[in-house]
């Protein structure tokens, strides 16, 4: 069979165009097909924009600060609309370094839709076109609730078009998306309510991590509701009104905007899996071994569109891994055990490793916990008494460490830094011999044996 392509991508994410340079480094023909902006989820409506909006939201928070670090009181206007606008200024000059990327590394980009008509045979753009391998890379896409009135409520995907800044904001969706918009808004002034199906936020994370986010978040003024879910929104001219229930009871929350935040599933509808005879699994993400290959030997997958991490280092990992197997002849597979991830609210919070209920129930009475609160010397001149949290779990009399759990200022880049150590079998005596740089909040991991 006669080949157009040696590879064709299907999605332009950060795994899309990690396998994609990767492969044309190593001299094959490559063609990736788009048919939005480059980049995917994470430059367009994810980790780029959304870490932008942490940093001005977090220069209102200094600006809170200022009087009690000797500054005087000095009249500040947020204009949404200005801010906006640069964000997708600098997501746009993204797009062009991508284009400009892929066109001199020879890689043929497709502006289209692609749909499989068999295993090697895709249809874009009105043409027909053949591929030795294919690599599937279509990223996920928000769940909604088919509730009543649905068609109300926005996701991330619209939060960076928004023409101005809501008074008042119920999002349903105490997961990180919800729990970072929150964070954010509420610095710029929004009237914020969380609405979870859990009692707590942040399913998923070790308990001290819900914990002493959800008090942060509580004390600087966000209204939390748990062990309950949205019913019904109704629009009115005023305002729009969402039902809630707890499953005995129901109330209403009246809101400017209601984000939607319940999660994300694969976006794997409408491409045409069935004719290539790649097979679907949980949630209708693609099956894969470990080397990112599907039920049909030919076709590979990566990212959010298979059944792991949704995390943008991940897929691009991913790509990569893919690549150097299939054209680059070095077997590579990626373990996932320490991978770090970041919720970037004010309070932030850090992970890598195990929560301590997955230690328990793999390692039993042979795990131990080390925790400690404290104040950050930041907040100590101020009159927010904001209390950080580092936890390390430990397992066996060896104490090699198994995972560490920050909330508070840098949670994310001092847990990321710790990520490689605890992945080569760091051990708590390791911890307690190593000198840190004082005063800082890193340094408080290497102390747990002083006190």
């Amino acid at each position: 069979m006669t080949f157009d392509y040696d590879l064709f991508v299907i999605g332009a994410g950060p795994g899309g165009l990690a396998a994609a340079k990767k492969a044309a480094s190593y001299g094959v023909r490559v063609a990736v097909a788009e048919q939005e902006d480059l980049g995917g989820t994470c430059v367009n409506r994810g980790c780029v924009p959304k870490k932008l909006v942490v940093h001005a939201a977090d220069v209102a928070l200094q600006n809170q600060m200022a009087y009690s670090y000797g500054w005087s009181d000095c009249e500040t206007v947020f204009d949404w609309t200005k801010f906006i606008n640069s964000v997708h200024r600098h997501i746009e000059s993204i797009h062009q370094s991508y284009s400009q990327q892929l066109q001199k590394a020879g890689i043929e980009l497709i502006r289209s839709q692609a749909t499989f008509i068999d295993a090697h045979t895709i249809k874009i753009k009105g043409r027909i076109v053949k591929s030795d391998k294919i690599l599937i890379a279509v990223g996920a896409k928000p769940i909604l609730p088919e509730i009543p009135g649905i068609e109300f409520a926005i996701t991330s995907r619209e939060m960076f078009h928004l023409p101005y800044l809501p008074k008042r904001l119920a999002i349903v969706g105490g997961g990180y998306i919800g729990v970072e918009f929150s964070s954010m808004m509420k610095a710029f002034g929004c009237e914020v309510t969380v609405i979870d199906e859990n009692e707590r936020i942040l399913s998923g994370f070790d308990d001290d991590i819900r914990s002493g986010v959800q008090e942060g978040l509580t004390k600087r003024g966000i209204r939390l509701i748990g062990n309950s879910s949205a019913k019904e929104i109704k629009y009115s001219e005023e305002n729009l009104l969402l039902t809630i229930t707890d499953g005995n009871s129901e109330n209403i929350i009246s809101a400017d905007t209601i984000l939607v935040a319940a999660g994300r599933a694969p976006n794997t509808e409408n491409i045409g899996l069935e004719n290539a005879g790649v097979e679907l699994g949980e949630k209708g993400a693609i099956k894969v071994d470990e080397y990112s290959r599907t039920t049909q030997e030919n076709i590979f997958a990566v990212g959010d569109c298979t059944n792991s991490l949704q995390l943008t280092p991940v897929a691009r990992a991913q790509g990569s891994a893919f690549a150097n197997t299939v054209f680059g002849k070095k077997q590579q597979k990626l373990n996932d055990d320490y991978v770090p991830s970041a919720v970037f609210a004010r309070p932030e919070a850090a992970s890598v490793g195990m929560t301590e209920a997955k230690a328990r129930s793999k390692f039993g009475e042979s795990v131990k916990c080390y925790r400690k609160h404290f104040q950050p010397l930041l907040s100590q001149l101020t009159k927010d008494v904001e209390q950080a949290t580092i936890k390390i779990v430990v397992e066996g009399e060896s104490e090699r460490v198994l995972g560490a759990h920050m909330v508070g200022e840098h949670a994310a880049d001092i847990i990321q830094v710790l990520t490689v150590a605890i992945g080569k079998g760091i051990t708590k005596q390791d911890l307690d011999e190593t000198i840190g740089i004082h005063p800082t909040t890193a340094e408080e991991f290497y102390l747990f044996g002083s006190q």
